[in-house]
C-alpha cells in the first residue's frame, strides 16, 4: 500500500486506497463491485437496484463469491422505501461490510449493524445533521458537496469538508467532484478521509448502461450539467441534453403548489420520484428520445469509455 494512501478508510476496510465506488441508482451492479474490490478499492450498490428480496441477496452472495473482499450496500432508510426493514435484515444475515444511509433517520440501522460489527456511514450535506448521526453512533459521515452527481449538495468541497473536521470527531469521506488523481489528492490534503467517486464510473465496460449514456458521459462536459426538479421533488443533476431543454427542469405550477402543502406534501414527492425514476430507467437501458441522463460535473474529466480497473488505475496513478 502506498503511504500517501493510507488513510482511516484503507486501515479500517483493508484496501489500497482510501475510494468507494459511489453506489448508483440503476447503474451499480455486481461486474462493477468485484471489479472495484479487485483493483484495490471498495465499493457500495443500492439495496433499491433489486426488485426482490432474493435478487438483492444473491446479488451480495454473487459479490463474496468472486472477492473476499470489504464491500457494502446503500440503503434509503425513510418511509420512501418501504422495503427498507428486509433489505436491512438481508444486510445483517448477508453481513456486508458497510452501510450508507441516505435519508431519513439512520438511528435504527446504526443500532442494529453495531451489534453485527457492521459500519454505517450516513450521507450528509452540512455539519447539522453530521452532529446528529455523530450522537446516534455514525461510524463515519459520506460528506455530499455541491460537485456530486444525483443528489447534490450546497457546499463546495473544502467549505464542507473544513467544517465537518472542525465540528465532529468521526472520519469524513468526501463525495463529488473527484474525477482525477490531482483532484484526488486535494480531498484527502483537506482533510477526507476517504473519498466516494461515481459518475465517471458510468464510463465503464461493466457498466451495464446503454452505450448512448456511456458515450454522453464521454461527450458532455461540466457546463452541460444542470439540476432538474422534474424527476425526484428534490433537485437532481442530469446532463442537459435536447429532450431536458424542450422539457425545462422546473417542476410545474400545480406540484410547486402542492409540494407546499404540508399534507399533501410527501404524497406528492413519491409520485413525482416515482414516474421520474421511471423515466430514467428507461433512458439507461434503452435508446429513446425522451433521455434524461443522471451525472455530475465530473464527466468534464472523462474522455473514453474504459474497464474499472483502468479508471481505478488513472485515479491513483
Amino acid at each position: 500500500m502506498q503511504s500517501q494512501y493510507n488513510t482511516w478508510l484503507t486501515q479500517k476496510l483493508g484496501i489500497d486506497y482510501p475510494i468507494i465506488l459511489a453506489p448508483m441508482f440503476l447503474v451499480s451492479n455486481t461486474k462493477m463491485i468485484a471489479a472495484a474490490l479487485e483493483s484495490g478499492i471498495t465499493a457500495a450498490f443500492p439495496a433499491l437496484n433489486y426488485r426482490t428480496e432474493d435478487d438483492f441477496r444473491n446479488a451480495i452472495r454473487e459479490i463474496k463469491s468472486k472477492s473476499n473482499k470489504s464491500f457494502g450496500v446503500n440503503l434509503i432508510v425513510n418511509k420512501s422505501n418501504p422495503k427498507a426493514k428486509a433489505q436491512l435484515d438481508i444486510c445483517l444475515q448477508e453481513h456486508v461490510a458497510f452501510i450508507i444511509t441516505s435519508l431519513g433517520n439512520p438511528k435504527e440501522v446504526i443500532e442494529q449493524c453495531h451489534q453485527k460489527n457492521i459500519l454505517v456511514f450516513c450521507d450528509v450535506t452540512d455539519v447539522h445533521f453530521a452532529k446528529k448521526v455523530e450522537q446516534m453512533g455514525a461510524d463515519a459521515v459520506i460528506a455530499v458537496n455541491n460537485q456530486a452527481g444525483g443528489h447534490c449538495g450546497n457546499h463546495s468541497a473544502l467549505d464542507l469538508i473544513s467544517s465537518l473536521k472542525k465540528n465532529i470527531t468521526i472520519p469524513v469521506i468526501s463525495a463529488g467532484g473527484v474525477s482525477t488523481n490531482e483532484k484526488l489528492k486535494q480531498h484527502l490534503t483537506i482533510g477526507a478521509d476517504g473519498l466516494s467517486i461515481g459518475t465517471i464510473f458510468i464510463a465503464s465496460h461493466e457498466a451495464d448502461v446503454t452505450e448512448e449514456y456511456k458515450q454522453a458521459i464521454v461527450n458532455y462536459g461540466a457546463k452541460d450539467i444542470v439540476l432538474t426538479e422534474k424527476l425526484s421533488g428534490t433537485p437532481l443533476t442530469v446532463i442537459n441534453t435536447d429532450y431536458v431543454q424542450k422539457t425545462g427542469t422546473k417542476a410545474s405550477w400545480l406540484e410547486r403548489v402542492l409540494l407546499k402543502n404540508k399534507w399533501l406534501k410527501k404524497i406528492v414527492k413519491t409520485l413525482i420520484f416515482y414516474r421520474g425514476m421511471k423515466q430514467i430507467e428507461k433512458a439507461t437501458f434503452s435508446h429513446t428520445y425522451k433521455t434524461v441522463w443522471c451525472a455530475g460535473p465530473s464527466i468534464e474529466d472523462v474522455h473514453e469509455v474504459r474497464s474499472v480497473k483502468e479508471i481505478v488505475g488513472a485515479l491513483v496513478d
